[in-house]
């Protein structure tokens, strides 16, 4: 490095003692790119912003018209791997479809609780709601609800015989007794006139 090339490791100022260092203000050396954000402490916002305060953020629900969290479901789907790339509109669809359900279920499980005179939502309400429909019926086939139970059933092959009989017996015999009492107090009544 003769010549004057490069750097040489000569300091080229002498650095003062301690004490004089409190008096002497060195000022940082120049950068090429050099960014200064300044805040103004309000919101974040910075101070060269143009257009006043920030406008609410809107959901993609409340866009949608949902209850059910579209970002959310659009994070799963991400995450899960399902496909390499998720359209924007995938999880709309997917939390509409949910919902529907959601709401269809709910709705035939608190027509079952009024029917039991209840005020809960317990899992034997859902399971007879989602049997006695034929569609959720249908789609839920393969599902077991716990503690749900089944629906009532008894096949009329395992019922008593006798109460079988005597109920036949019973509904043959009374219009027959029925009707030949009638007939003779009417012919009695025309008879006496």
């Amino acid at each position: 490095m003769a010549g004057g090339q490069g750097r040489s490791n000569t300091p080229t100022q002498a650095i003062p003692a301690p004490s004089a260092v409190s008096s002497i203000s060195i000022p940082p050396p120049p950068t090429a790119s050099r960014a200064v954000v300044q805040f103004t402490g309000e919101g974040g916002k910075m101070a060269g912003r143009k257009g006043g305060d920030r406008k609410k953020a809107v959901t993609r629900s409340v866009k949608a018209g949902l209850q059910f969290p579209v970002g959310r479901i659009g994070r799963f789907l991400k995450k899960g791997r399902y496909a390499q790339r998720v359209g924007s509109g995938a999880p709309v669809y997917l939390a509409a479809v949910l919902e529907y359900l959601a709401a269809e279920v709910l709705e035939l499980a608190g027509n079952a609780v009024k029917d039991n005179k209840k005020s809960r939502i317990v899992p034997r309400h859902l399971l007879l709601a989602i049997r006695n429909d034929q569609e959720l019926g249908k789609l839920l086939a393969g599902v077991t609800i716990a503690h749900g139970g089944v629906l009532p059933n008894i096949q009329s092959v395992l019922l008593p015989k006798k109460t079988v009989e005597k109920a036949e017996k019973e509904a043959s015999k009374s219009p027959k007794k029925k009707a030949a009492v009638k007939t003779p107090k009417k012919k009695t009544a025309a008879a006496k006139e």
